[in-house]
């Protein structure tokens, strides 16, 4: 009885996430008009969630949000250079988050709670200079300093929030305004010093930037907290991308979850961290430390992308080694590019560009890990400081890759990779309700372009043909008939991927993909 359709758990659709901009976004105040206007075609093709990026007034309305001033003004009020973000004003985005929840793609908020800058005062307060390559080594004695350490909020005032922040809500600041000096200051009173439950980056990862919050301080935990919540129902969000977890502490991380859960409930909000290293033993310790209730970039990955395509003949059997998604599947969000690893970043990391549709067919299409698709390579890269203009990677082809995700990559996964470096495939065989028969994979990185892969016996005679069309025998389009015992010879052009299902496959028609590329003239 319990194999009857109606008595089948139904298969979830395949989430996919897209990271909602891309560093040289112009600072033109319509990023989330943009937004709305694509909300449809991108829940068309199969995106589930956004990651937008921080939409809290900055010290500048011409930043990314990163240099975090308040965050309870989303762009209502006057305050450091005008009302609007880089990204648009509260109206603009209570708008865009509607129209998101109104075709069900989740929004995720980019949350900066390690610091704080554009301070509307100067305080005094006595501190000592630190080793910047060491943070607990003091390079100088006790002294008194001036720096930007008071935050009023006077466009705001005490709407949805009173506290104010002065200097013993702090550990730290980077400038001393009474002698123009440029160092990184370890403020010092009762009960300060350092988190001692950071990273051990340049010996205490507490300090990043800024003027860095004080979370042993009741006040700042309060108030932080309370945003948590507030932010939420302010904006009906699914999740949080906090960015820079490692810098702040770790205790502090586990009461702002457990707060969440205590106001909104368990797994009311998906939350993902920033800690970028390329160490899978620092990233798997870390989620120990939260309980798994989070997830992490996998950074791991997206550097072995990136020496796998600036490499002759990588070993694609060995491109998930030392990977979180290798270790820790369900708590990883894995990713090819990213706003800080686009040209011209701090932490830029380069993936060929014959690489990446290899490399988002591996996240998209096997099944562990949580993709997160890069704006910039959907849309194009504008030109930044220093850096060209792109086009969207994947000559075009990155919309149909999501879209097969979310129609066919469902199901058992069987590989077909251990005879071949430098070609590998994979199978996956869908489920009762997902998937109308699956799909199969190739791709090659050099020469060899072919694998011998079993779809099933009850897929003899059917024929087959690549979704991307990128193979092809002559001027036509290539096919497969599936043999009586189950198999096709599937193949791939040389440095390329093919995805191949049904030709009648439900679906299929929608293939090639029409998406629109050309987001700036959408606002």
């Amino acid at each position: 009885m319990g194999d009857h359709p109606d008595h089948r758990t139904p298969t979830d659709e395949n989430a996919t996430l897209l990271q909602a901009f891309e560093w040289n976004v112009p600072a033109d105040g319509k990023h989330w008009k943009r937004l709305t206007a694509v909300l449809p075609s991108l829940k068309s093709i199969g995106i589930t969630n956004m990651w937008i990026p921080p939409a809290c007034k900055g010290s500048s309305s011409n930043g990314n949000g990163y240099d975090i001033y308040d965050l309870y003004d989303l762009g209502e009020f006057d305050q450091k250079d005008g009302v609007r973000t880089k990204w648009g004003d509260v109206k603009q985005l209570k708008e865009m988050c509607a129209k998101a929840n109104e075709v069900g793609v989740g929004v995720y908020f980019d949350a900066v709670l390690n610091h704080k800058a554009g301070a509307d005062n100067k305080e005094k307060c006595r501190a000592v200079e630190v080793d910047p390559n060491d943070r607990n080594k003091e390079v100088t004695e006790a002294y008194e300093i001036e720096a930007w350490l008071g935050f009023d909020f006077p466009g705001r005032g005490d709407k949805y929030s009173s506290q104010k922040y002065h200097w013993y809500h702090f550990t730290g600041t980077d400038y001393n305004s009474a002698n123009d000096k440029k160092a990184i200051y370890k403020i010092l009173g009762d009960g300060k010093h350092w988190s001692d439950s950071v990273d051990k980056e340049q010996g205490n990862a507490d300090y990043m930037m800024y003027a860095d919050l004080d979370y042993a301080h009741d006040e700042v935990v309060q108030d932080v907290k309370d945003w948590g919540v507030w932010v939420v129902k302010e904006l009906g969000l699914k999740g949080f991308r906090l960015d820079a977890v490692q810098h702040y502490s770790e205790r502090f991380t586990n009461e702002f979850i457990a707060n969440i859960i205590e106001h909104l409930g368990e797994n009311s909000v998906f939350l993902v961290g920033e800690f970028w290293v390329g160490d899978v033993h620092t990233l798997t310790a870390w989620l120990e430390k939260m309980h798994h209730k989070f997830s992490l970039f996998d950074a791991p990955l997206l550097y072995n992308f990136s020496r796998a395509s600036n490499s002759e003949r990588a070993d694609l059997r060995k491109i998930f080694d030392d990977s979180l998604v290798a270790v820790e599947p369900y708590n990883a969000v894995t990713c090819v590019q990213n706003h800080d690893t686009q040209a011209g970043q701090a932490v830029a990391t380069p993936v060929s560009s014959f690489f990446k549709p290899l490399a988002y067919a591996l996240i998209l299409l096997r099944p562990n890990g949580y993709p997160c698709v890069f704006h910039g390579d959907l849309y194009g890269i504008q030109a930044g400081y220093s850096t060209d203009a792109e086009p969207p990677s994947c000559s075009g082809a990155l919309p149909a890759l999501i879209k097969a995700r979310s129609l066919y990559a469902y199901g058992d996964c069987d590989d077909y990779s251990s005879d071949d470096a430098n070609c590998i495939g994979w199978v996956r065989r869908g489920t009762w309700d997902r998937g109308d028969g699956g799909c199969a994979v190739v791709m090659s990185n050099a020469g060899s372009n072919q694998k011998r892969m079993y779809v099933g016996e009850q897929w003899a005679g059917s024929v087959w043909t690549d979704v991307l069309g990128w193979a092809r025998y002559g001027d036509g389009e290539a096919e497969v008939t599936i043999g009586e015992d189950g198999f096709g010879e599937f193949q791939c052009g040389s440095c390329s991927v093919s995805v191949w299902v049904r030709r009648d496959a439900q679906g299929r028609d929608g293939f090639p993909v029409v998406f629109d590329t050309d987001i700036y003239a959408m606002a």
